[in-house]
């Protein structure tokens, strides 16, 4: 690794890039915001970037007292990619590789949208550091009468239509960044294909055995309720919970929803 990041006691959040290993792929570059509590969880963004996980992250954080990992997927944000990780599976790989270099255990990974299929590949990895996941608005799956819109050629308005319950409350630029919602293509697409899909996902995810919450802002118009309650049905630990008043982003417009929902099926 380029700089170590060790585990530590309570301390403000640092970011980070660090190198690490992966067999088959060789080094990749993963630049990570670490808010350390002591229960580590690791959040993984959609196509919007790190910056539409970041409100989460802190309230996460100081909410729980938990570890909380935020990395920036290579690609994203102007970060370098190595040109060998060119798939969801790929990512995965580098993902437990940086979750063994920080030497963690019992990590509950959370993704939206896109880092939510992302949360599947990393379960299927079968480490042993991962306990269990939240899959928050995600894609990947395909499903019979209920696909994933098209969201080429859109307006950053329609965008907008689609992806909150009420537009109106969608951030800023200035709130989440310097960037508006809208998803970085490239670096999305490097990853997932124009499909935005893989056929044999759906499949795959009877493979993981962990417990897994998934859980669903019901005015979404990306993907539809429909489509997450299949998600949750291709999962055999999973339990599913619709968010009213939320869309593609419940972390964005309606976070204590979320975490209460999140924190609530812990309890349990």
């Amino acid at each position: 690794m380029s700089k170590p990041i060790a585990a530590g006691s309570l301390r403000p959040t640092r970011t980070e890039t660090a190198t690490v290993h992966v067999s088959s792929l060789g080094p990749v570059d993963v630049t990570v915001q670490d808010r350390d509590r002591t229960r580590p969880y690791l959040l993984l963004h959609g196509g919007g970037g790190p910056a539409t996980m970041t409100g989460f992250a802190d309230l996460l954080a100081e909410r729980t007292q938990s570890r909380v990992f935020l990395p920036t997927h290579p690609g994203f944000d102007g970060t370098p990619r190595n040109t060998a990780l060119t798939s969801v599976s790929d990512l995965a790989k580098a993902y437990i590789a940086m979750l063994d270099a920080l030497d963690v255990s019992d990590v509950t990974v959370i993704g939206n949208s896109f880092g939510g299929w992302l949360a599947a590949e990393i379960a299927l990895q079968g480490s042993p550091r991962v306990s269990g996941g939240v899959i928050i608005n995600g894609i990947g799956i395909e499903v019979d009468g209920s696909p994933m819109a098209d969201l080429r050629g859109l307006t950053p308005a329609e965008l907008q239509a689609r992806s909150f319950h009420d537009p109106r409350r969608a951030p800023t630029p200035t709130q989440i960044g310097g960037k508006g919602p809208g998803p970085d293509v490239a670096a999305l697409v490097s990853y997932t294909g124009l499909t935005m899909s893989d056929p044999t996902l759906a499949k795959r995810l009877a493979d993981i055995r962990l417990p897994f919450h998934v859980v669903w802002g019901d005015s979404d118009r990306i993907v539809t309720t429909e489509y997450g309650r299949a998600y949750a049905a291709a999962l055999p630990m999973a339990t599913f919970t619709p968010l009213p008043r939320a869309g593609h982003m419940p972390q964005i417009e309606t976070p204590e929803e979320l975490l209460g929902a999140l924190l609530d099926i812990g309890a349990r």
